[in-house]
């Protein structure tokens, strides 16, 4: 759900806010006007809404979703749009990369998993788990672009590169319209247009994984994107063992070892949310892994996360 737009002053500009894809959302700004900024964030939710309509697992083909047409197409081939077939590339690329570890169709563990961001919860039974994963596996999914067949009984879930894909689409969109200095921001994750009206750099706060409402660090960005991956808002704490998010499609289970949050610069945020996600998925090896990629990155470690939990 898209809630409804509001759009506020800043000393420099202006921030337009609204919800989309489960988090909240942000426009800035500078430079321009009421009118003007209020026309770029209107773009920005309604790209924001079509996205979330279009690729969302919870909609139904009816309600616009291919997500929605793959699920009910019962084993027969589908046809993807080049928009569609371009996020499948990508994903299928995402697994090929980590070994398998990135897998779409693992989504349909939610059905066992219930994670929240008090941390309380109790572990879902095994066997339930086991029953799901024997219905993951993107190596039983037949993809020749365009046609993808998904096997019945098998869901797609995009919901990993959905929200990073929203904020590059959003930032290229308004740019063709505006020349004006931009972030968009989708719930942490975030691209800019460039440096700021006076040439500065946007500042960006890492988020605390033990105080969601404050910084752990803060960078300068004047080029590219940001995004983090963690446990730091949903989490599971079961006889004293905090389980992560982050699931591994082979077992069903919470990866363990990782980092409790990985944030990557890259000059997209669709490539810099991928680093951060295969990342977390090598569960001790994260740090190893990022540097072996070369990319900008920011690691919250497994001993920061234990005191918090220790806290708590």
């Amino acid at each position: 759900m898209v809630d409804a737009l509001t759009l506020s002053a800043t000393e420099t500009g202006w921030r337009g806010r609204f919800a989309a894809m489960a988090s909240p959302c942000e426009v800035l700004v500078e430079g321009v006007g009421h009118a003007e900024a209020a026309r770029l964030a209107d773009m920005a939710a309604d790209e924001a809404r079509r996205i979330e309509r279009k690729f969302s697992r919870y909609r139904s083909a009816s309600e616009g979703s291919v997500v929605g047409a793959l699920h009910a197409s019962a084993g027969r081939p589908v046809a993807l749009d080049d928009e569609t077939a371009d996020l499948i590339d990508f994903a299928a690329h995402c697994h090929q990369a980590s070994g398998g570890l990135f897998d779409i169709t693992s989504g349909v563990l939610r059905a066992a998993w219930r994670f929240g961001g008090s941390g309380g919860g109790t572990l879902p039974d095994a066997a339930l788990v086991e029953g799901l994963r024997q219905r993951i596996g993107w190596g039983r999914v037949t993809w020749q672009r365009p046609w993808l067949t998904l096997p019945e009984g098998m869901e797609i879930d995009l919901g990993g590169i959905g929200k990073e894909y929203a904020v590059d689409r959003v930032l290229a969109g308004l740019r063709t319209e505006s020349t004006a200095p931009l972030l968009v921001n989708f719930g942490g994750d975030l691209a800019v247009s460039g440096p700021r009206r006076d040439g500065a750099a946007w500042t960006v706060g890492i988020e605390d994984p033990g105080n969601n409402d404050e910084a752990c660090g803060l960078l300068a960005l004047t080029a590219g994107a940001l995004a983090t991956s963690g446990d730091a808002r949903w989490c599971l704490v079961a006889d004293g063992i905090r389980y992560g998010h982050i699931l591994d499609p082979r077992t069903g289970w919470p990866v363990r070892g990782a980092p409790c949050s990985v944030t990557v610069a890259a000059p997209t945020c669709t490539e810099a949310g991928m680093l951060a996600t295969l990342a977390m998925l090598q569960g001790p090896q994260a740090r190893a892994w990022l540097a072996a990629q070369g990319a900008p990155h920011w690691i919250v470690e497994e001993s920061e996360r234990e005191r918090e939990a220790t806290k708590r």
